[in-house]
């Protein structure tokens, strides 16, 4: 069992940052430190280096963790986080881990090093080795996009919008579905809004769909949507995607195909992205506020960082947009 400063605090009935001060020699009274060493001799417990150079005094600053940076979600999110944090007087240091996990990790750490307040981490999975690095560094830290009982997390109600346009879409008539998403690795993005989706198919008698998977990004869907429509059997009539940028990567592969929108096919997205409003046909998504989420999300590291009490889990609601990518099978079922 691994020995860490907080369980020293705890045995030597002290607080952890008197644990901190004291192995960065800073000063404590000697009953203290008679305590704290007599502890750290029964555990056999060894400062790595990492602790070691850690030292009391924080700055203004706050770590932003981010998984990309060519990405709508992320970029509007940044944005009003550090509109926020500017406001308040804090600044914003970012690191991008181009979708590695182990940089997140050492990102975390590199972070603490720095002697930043806190951290925010837009994260894509989360695993023991993020809340082994949380544990360790001993600053707050905010996971966003992603949720764990341990750490204080801000998430977008992702089953709800899966549910709402697989509503949507069942309420237009279709009946063979596609529906494009992401790994299960991403539980909010690959699995919450797929659960969503599916639950909304069990309401609808007579309804079926195929699930199919893609990555993240437009040339990754394209592939996968190329291989959809070039299916054999009943092709659907609309698919589902998990996110705007893979439902733009569908339109596209449906465009060299000369497949119509939405005559031939309909598209649903999820996010919300500016440019789903300015193409043509427009497309029919669930729009989340991103923006605000960073916003708030800044909002909620100073307030930890200033000891102050924070919902451990926040939950933010999202809206569907309706425009022209969905067609109405109903009505053509009525000729």
């Amino acid at each position: 069992m691994n020995i860490t400063i907080a369980d020293i605090a705890k045995i030597a009935g002290v607080a952890k940052s008197t644990v901190s001060r004291y192995l960065n020699g800073g000063s404590v009274s000697d009953t203290t430190r008679l305590k704290i060493e007599q502890v750290i001799k029964e555990t056999g417990y060894i400062p790595n280096s990492f602790a070691q150079s850690l030292k009391a005094k924080k700055t203004s600053i706050i770590g932003v963790i981010v998984p990309r940076l060519d990405s709508f979600s992320v970029a509007q999110t940044v944005t009003g986080m550090e509109e926020e944090l500017r406001e308040n007087g804090y600044q914003m240091l970012i690191i991008n881990t181009n979708q590695d996990l182990s940089r997140e990790i050492e990102a975390l750490y590199d972070l603490a090093r720095q002697k930043i307040s806190g951290i925010v981490l837009l994260a894509t999975q989360i695993t023991d080795f993020h809340l082994a690095a949380i544990k360790e560094i001993g600053i707050p830290v905010i996971f966003h996009g992603q949720q764990h009982p341990d750490v204080h997390s801000i998430i977008y109600n992702d089953y709800a919008a899966g549910y709402e346009i697989g509503r949507y879409i069942l309420s237009k008539g279709h009946n063979r579905i596609a529906y494009l998403g992401v790994t299960e690795q991403d539980v909010a993005v690959g699995v919450e809004r797929k659960c969503g989706f599916q639950k909304a198919l069990k309401e609808q008698s007579g309804a079926t769909a195929q699930f199919y998977e893609s990555g993240f990004k437009v040339a990754a869907a394209v592939e996968a949507a190329s291989t959809i429509l070039d299916g054999s059997g009943q092709r659907p009539t609309a698919i589902v995607c998990a996110t705007d940028s893979i439902a733009l990567g569908v339109m596209k592969a449906a465009h060299m195909k000369e497949w119509r929108i939405p005559e031939d096919l309909s598209v649903t997205g999820i996010g919300g992205y500016d440019v789903t409003e300015v193409i043509h046909p427009g497309l029919t998504t669930v729009k989340y506020q991103y923006a605000a989420g960073g916003r708030l999300a800044a909002r909620h590291i100073i307030k930890l960082v200033h000891d102050e009490r924070v919902d451990r889990l926040t939950v933010l609601q999202c809206e569907l947009i309706e425009r022209e990518s969905v067609d109405n099978k109903s009505i053509h079922r009525l000729y």
